[in-house]
């Protein structure tokens, strides 16, 4: 919570003690240790904060990763820029929303994605990274495109913002409608984490040195395992709402951004349309079978033979 960042935040950037810290701000020594344990922090407190720290609107959760205040001013410019040379190259027919974020929840969880890959961000601001980006787009372009592969940090940002493009649009194009739909009423499923969550499985999907990352193994594991579970849930809800599926959407969680993104093409150029995903057949099949459960006991019965019947399962299988 940002009331724990906030104060960690104040107490690193201010050198001084809670109990100075709490006159500072006119509360007791006691509510700063609550503040500290992750205890609500009001609009009002947090705009106190934010003046004393002199840190405008950025998170502070940011500002801690980052180092400082500058270094994160730094980080963000250069995130917001690779964010928009991916989104300029996004060739899905879908506009990648999280790119085009202008606050700081991006740069949040950039710094997020990459520290639970096991990945040791920089004490300091790569200063060979810090080009003027309010200078013309296509010189700032130029300078990145030769600076960011020489600089792995900022390479494999790259990297995943455009697997990111890829993954989005084949959320936005198969399960972002079904997790939406009214019908199958998931707001209140964990299904609702796939969205907030598409930065860490497109990084799950991008190559990366073990040595640089090393704790990729597990990372990609515990993604595709989460996803795993919440695709399971759109599709179990799916089906039993009796919604048909365009798309394997398991696929999601393990096929490569390449091919998400060629198939969300597809369908945002239409290609798609007369196509049916198997799902839909089977989603047929289980409700005629349902059907059929229903009614022919009563057939049986009416019969009167439901006592006497057996069901011979021998001419089930092929020989």
């Amino acid at each position: 919570m940002n009331s724990k960042a906030f104060v960690e935040l104040a107490l690193n950037s201010l050198s001084c003690s809670q109990k100075k810290l709490a006159a500072r701000l006119g509360v007791s020594p006691t509510q700063i240790s609550k503040w500290k344990n992750g205890d609500y922090m009001s609009h009002e407190m947090e705009r106190r904060f934010r003046e004393i720290l002199n840190i405008d609107d950025m998170d502070p959760s940011f500002i801690l990763m980052a180092g400082s205040f500058e270094d994160a001013k730094k980080w963000k410019k250069l995130i917001q820029q690779l964010a928009k040379w991916a989104l300029d190259s996004a060739e899905t027919g879908y506009e990648t929303e999280p790119l085009s974020d202008d606050n700081e929840l991006l740069c949040w969880q950039t710094f997020s994605v990459l520290r639970d890959m096991g990945i040791k961000l920089p004490s300091k601001f790569p200063e060979e990274l810090n080009i003027n980006c309010d200078a013309d787009p296509d010189e700032a372009d130029e300078v990145f495109s030769s600076l960011i592969e020489g600089n792995p940090h900022a390479s494999l940002i790259d990297k995943i913002f455009h697997s990111l493009n890829d993954v989005y649009g084949f959320y936005a194009a198969y399960v972002s409608p079904l997790v939406w739909d009214e019908q199958l009423d998931l707001m209140d499923t964990d299904a609702q984490n796939i969205e907030p969550s598409l930065l860490w499985l497109a990084a799950s999907k991008v190559d990366v040195d073990m040595k640089f990352a090393p704790k990729i193994g597990e990372f990609r594991y515990r993604v595709t395992k989460d996803f795993d579970e919440w695709l399971a849930i759109v599709k179990d809800k799916a089906f039993r709402s009796g919604v048909p599926l365009r798309a394997e959407l398991a696929s999601l969680a393990h096929r490569p951004p390449g091919e998400l993104g060629h198939q969300a093409e597809a369908e945002s150029l239409g290609i798609n349309d007369s196509r049916l995903h198997p799902d839909i057949y089977m989603n047929e099949l289980l409700v005629g079978m349902r059907a059929i459960h229903q009614v022919l006991p009563a057939i049986m019965k009416k019969l009167e033979i439901h006592e006497e019947f057996e069901l011979d399962t021998s001419e089930f299988y092929s020989q």
